[in-house]
């Protein structure tokens, strides 16, 4: 089994696809864990991607579809796989195909997790760090036992720039503009499956596995 997972920021893809890859013995394919395996393992690859990131800018197409092809030849992808947030642009989907093309591979399914920007402002707002040893929490879902201060350290308790509203919100538009192709482009192809992302991590847990039992599994 081989899918994708597309969904705006904050609706707990990342969550979702890790917790489905091990239900089903499957490998989570995340572009943030294959740039720190590349980068930290000196690689030419992760050099090349290293100096787009540490300068802030975007890493190009073509060097994300680099890593991809060689995460995908691992060992551990040959039972299946979940890629998380990839792909993100049309040249990225474009050259995946041909990538898949190559390894004589297919994608199943494509699974959009949806929900209401208002609430993911509110999620992703409710971010706080610890100035001291960096912990993330969540004054939602992990409020800390002493308001404004680190249950790991003492640290104070800040909210970084990218985690205010007003920028939540536009980093919401940049994806759906962004995305929006994409879901147009596997809708076409009859691969994608819109599911509610609102809800509680097992509840969105159940309605995906309740999708595969229907639609995946049984194929």
């Amino acid at each position: 089994m081989r899918l994708i997972f597309l969904g705006p920021p904050g609706i707990g893809k990342g969550t979702q696809a890790k917790l489905l890859a091990e239900r089903h013995s499957l490998a989570h394919l995340s572009t943030g864990d294959m740039f720190r395996s590349v980068i930290s393992r000196n690689t030419d690859l992760g050099t090349f991607a290293k100096s787009f990131m540490d300068k802030g800018k975007l890493v190009p197409d073509d060097v994300v579809l680099g890593m991809v092809n060689e995460r995908l030849r691992e060992d551990d992808t040959a039972s299946g796989y979940i890629f998380d947030g990839f792909p993100r642009t049309v040249p990225q989907v474009e050259g995946f195909k041909k990538l898949l093309k190559e390894l004589g591979q297919f994608i199943d399914h494509v699974i959009a997790l949806e929900g209401n920007d208002t609430v993911l402002v509110e999620r992703l707002s409710s971010r706080r760090t610890c100035s001291d040893c960096g912990k993330i929490i969540n004054l939602i879902f992990s409020p800390p036992k002493v308001s404004g201060q680190c249950d790991d350290c003492g640290g104070e308790l800040f909210q970084r720039n990218d985690d205010k509203p007003e920028v939540i919100q536009k980093r919401l538009d940049v994806y759906e503009e962004q995305t929006e192709p994409l879901v147009n482009y596997y809708e076409r192809k009859a691969l994608l499956r819109r599911v509610d992302g609102m809800g509680s991590v097992h509840e969105v847990a159940e309605r995906i596995d309740k999708y595969l039992i229907n639609n995946i599994l049984e194929e």
